[in-house]
This record gives structure tokens, sequence and C-alpha cells, in this order.
């Protein structure tokens, strides 16, 4: 039975899904190039490929181009449905959809060409800032309408994140690039000194925040219920964990910038106010796995029940080490170090990655009216990518506190024991290049994705079959 509805407009997030593999096999690519350069240093070839500016051709990439790929796709999918009305204004969503793309095609061109305004997740030069909010304020104003012209009255919690979200990245954003153009692509920050560094990281936290937790999120809180056919463990649980996780988290940003010459009262507040992050964060991952526990026999065959128990397991342990590295004196041992990669890495590869991939799992059959053209090739990914995941991470947590021990190491006359930056990096090598090989298997299991997800479509149209997963299988307990 079909799933696609000619009440809603669906086009607008298949061409999102599509988005979202382009530029994360774009990402990803560049990603495993990145890491390899770490390794062997010949890769850097030509001044445009070299790891200082591919670098943030990954980090742009991945986050804006894949990840705000797939929290579009699923907004527009999920509002829609959740108000039981077609987007607002169809053309809007066209224009937002090109300007979007167009935007990270340029940020692909210009920043290999070293265009850079050298600001975490804010290195795009000022036009394709204004082209940014251009498009995210068409977007949320269709956004929003939609909200406003409802025939269901219940705002469900789900939507209540992703309100969070386009309500608070255009505002991180236009702050943290407030700037001076001084030619075509060359503009100079209005802050300086540590006033620049406290609102560059009050944007780039929260931009992992915004970006990266609060809308995927509202996709959890969205696509469990509805892909294991089963309530929300808990609603109210769901709402504790909006208000205290949206007060708490825009307040976390000092933690970035502890020991520096930011006062210390702000990097304290900073460090507070991220272990309280702990509570929310962890009601939030509970709520999601008793939410899956209802579907608990179907996770052995069920490839985006695996995706999702994964997903949400690593927004646990992110959520948990984050605080971890708040403190000031382990910050004084893993900042700057590959502990810090593995960190941000199992939240964007565990939690996000994941999640993305359960989404587009769920939603490609439904939108071109074809089943899944192999389950057992889903599993394959889901195996490809666990495998990648824990590498990666285990091999950075090692090299990072290597690497902040081998900082600090004093000899008997109390001098540095390892001076030489040479020396510690070829400590590291090993598991860099373990890293890097992570990153390959990862990347693997994609193509195994893109290859399903393209044999799916060839088959629109066929009809897609749903699975209920509420259906007891002989043998499985009751």
């Amino acid at each position: 039975m079909g799933q696609t509805s000619t009440k809603y407009n669906d086009s607008i997030v298949k061409g999102f899904i599509v988005s979202a593999l382009v530029w994360g096999v774009a990402s990803m690519l560049v990603g495993v190039l990145a890491a390899f350069q770490m390794v062997y240093p010949e890769l850097n070839f030509t001044r445009y490929f070299t790891f200082g500016r591919i670098r943030p051709l990954h980090t742009n990439a991945a986050i804006f181009g894949f990840a705000l790929s797939v929290i579009f796709a699923t907004a527009y999918h999920l509002i829609q449905r959740l108000c039981r009305v077609r987007i607002w204004n169809d053309s809007l969503a066209k224009i937002h959809f090109v300007l979007y793309n167009l935007t990270i095609v340029l940020a692909a061109i210009t920043l290999p060409l070293g265009l850079n305004q050298s600001k975490e997740y804010a290195e795009l030069e000022w036009p394709l800032d204004l082209l940014i909010v251009v498009w995210f304020v068409i977007f949320l104003v269709n956004f929003l309408a939609t909200i406003f012209t409802r025939e269901e009255k219940q705002l469900y919690a789900a939507i209540w994140f992703y309100i969070a979200s386009f309500v608070t990245i255009p505002i991180l954003f236009i702050v943290n690039n407030l700037s001076v153009p001084v030619s075509l692509f060359k503009s100079y920050s209005i802050f300086s000194g540590v006033y620049d560094a406290n609102i560059q990281w009050w944007y780039g936290h929260n931009a992992v925040a915004f970006v990266l937790t609060t809308p995927f999120l509202g996709l959890m809180y969205y696509y469990f219920p509805k892909h294991i056919k089963q309530p929300i463990y808990s609603h109210r649980l769901s709402i504790i964990h909006f208000w205290s996780l949206i007060f708490i988290y825009i307040w976390a940003g000092p933690h970035h910038l502890l020991n520096t010459p930011l006062p210390e009262w702000l990097q304290t507040t900073g460090m507070a106010f991220s272990i309280m992050l702990w509570m929310p964060s962890w009601g939030g991952m509970l709520n999601g796995f008793l939410t899956l526990t209802q579907a608990k026999e179907k996770i052995k065959t069920d490839a985006i029940l695996k995706m999702m128990l994964v997903g949400i397991t690593f927004y646990g342990m992110s959520t948990f080490e984050g605080p971890l590295l708040s403190i000031r004196s382990i910050s004084a041992l893993g900042h700057n170090t590959d502990w810090i990669i593995g960190h941000v890495h199992s939240g964007t590869l565990g939690w996000v990655g994941m999640m993305s991939f359960a989404a587009i799992y769920y939603l490609v059959p439904r939108m071109w009216n074809a089943n899944l053209y192999s389950e057992k090739l889903a599993n394959v990914h889901f195996w490809f990518a666990t495998l990648g995941i824990l590498l990666y991470i285990v091999s950075m947590w090692v090299s990072g506190i290597t690497e902040g021990s081998m900082w600090r190491a004093i000899d008997s006359k109390g001098f540095l024991q390892y001076p030489t930056w040479v020396q510690i990096t070829e400590v590291l090598n090993p598991f860099r290049f373990a890293r890097a090989v992570a990153g390959a298997i990862y990347l693997s299991g994609v193509f195994v994705m893109l290859y399903n997800v393209f044999k799916t479509i060839q088959s629109s149209g066929s009809g897609f079959q749903e699975v209920d997963l509420r259906v007891k299988e002989e043998g499985e307990s009751a």
C-alpha cells in the first residue's frame, strides 16, 4: 500500500533526502582523505587540497550539507503530518531547496580556494553568510506559517524541538558572523580578543546543540513511535526534557575556553551548566530507550531499530563525555588533543549518523512507494557503521589521552620529557592510522546504503508494504 499522499508536498522531502545522500558521501570522502593526510603528509597534494583547506570543507559539508539536509527532509515530512496540513507555500519550499544547495556548492568551491573567516563552523565569508540568512528566513517563515494554519490543535513535543532549533540557529549565526567586509571575499569580525572567542564558542557550542542535537531529538520523538507503532514511553518526560535542555544548553559554551584569559567566573559558569546537562540529556536518552523496548523482539532483525538503538546509545555516551570534558582539570588533559576528535565523532557518527540513516531508511520506501530493496544490505550497513564508529572513537580516546599525558610529562629536572612535537606525533601515528581506517569502514557502509536506496528508488511506484513490528512471529515471547 502506498504511503505518499496528494494532500502533502512530499517532493520537497524527496529533494532533501537526495541532497543528504550527495553531501553525506562527499563530506565523508573528504573526511577520510583528511584522516589519511594526518598519517601520510604526501597526500596534501596542491595547495587546494591541503589539510588546512579540506578540513573546514569536511566539517561544513557534514554538518550543513548532510545533517541539515536530513533535518530539512524530516522537518518537511513530519510538520505536514503532525499539523495535518500541506506545507504553507510550495514555491517557498522550492526556493529554499535551490538556494540551500547553491550555498553548499559555493562553499565547496570557496573553502579549497582559502576564502575562510577562520571561525569554527562559521568559515564561510560574508556573501555566503547573507545567502544563508535569506534561505533560512524563507524556510522559517514557511515552517511557522504551516504551524499557524494547522488543523491539529495539539503541538506534539517533536515540533517543539524543531521550533527551538529553527528559531535559535539564525540568532546564533547572525550574531557570530557580524563583520565588516573589506572586499568581495574578505571581512573582519566586529568582535576582537577574548570577546570574539566568547561569542565564537557561544555560537560553536550551540551549533552543536541546535543543529546536531535538538532537531535530532525531535526526529527521535516522531520516528521512534511511528516506526514501532507504539506511543513514546513518557510524554511528560519529553516536555521536561525539552524545557530543561533548552534552558541549560545555551549557557554551556564557555567550557570550550577553560584555562584561557576568559574571566574565571564565566569559565566556571560554563562548566556548571555543562555538568547540569547530564540530567536532561539522560532523561531524553532513557525516554528513547524505554520507547524502543516496546519492540525489543524485533531489534535482532530490523535494521532501522538497530540504528535507532545505537544512535540513542551514542547520544547518552557523548552527553556523558561532554560534561566530563568540561571539568577544568579533565579539560587540561584532553583539550586540543585527539580525545576531543573522538568525543565529537562519537556524537556525529554515532548519534547524528545513525539517526540520519534510520530516518532515510524509514522515509525512502514511503516517499517513493516501494519496499526497501534489501533489508539484508541495511543490516550490513549497520554493522559497517557500528564497527567504524567503535574503532574510530577508541583509537582517538587512546591517542588523545596519550597525547595529553606526553605534553604534560616532565623529567626529574622539571623539563619537558617530550620537548619536540615530532616525538609525540610519531607515537600517535598508529592510532591516527586506525582512525583513518575506521572512517573508511564507516564510509563503506554509506556506499552500501547508497546502492540500497538507489535500487529502491528504481522500483518507485511498485507499492510499499509496511511491516507491523507489533506482530509477534513464531518463536517470539509474548
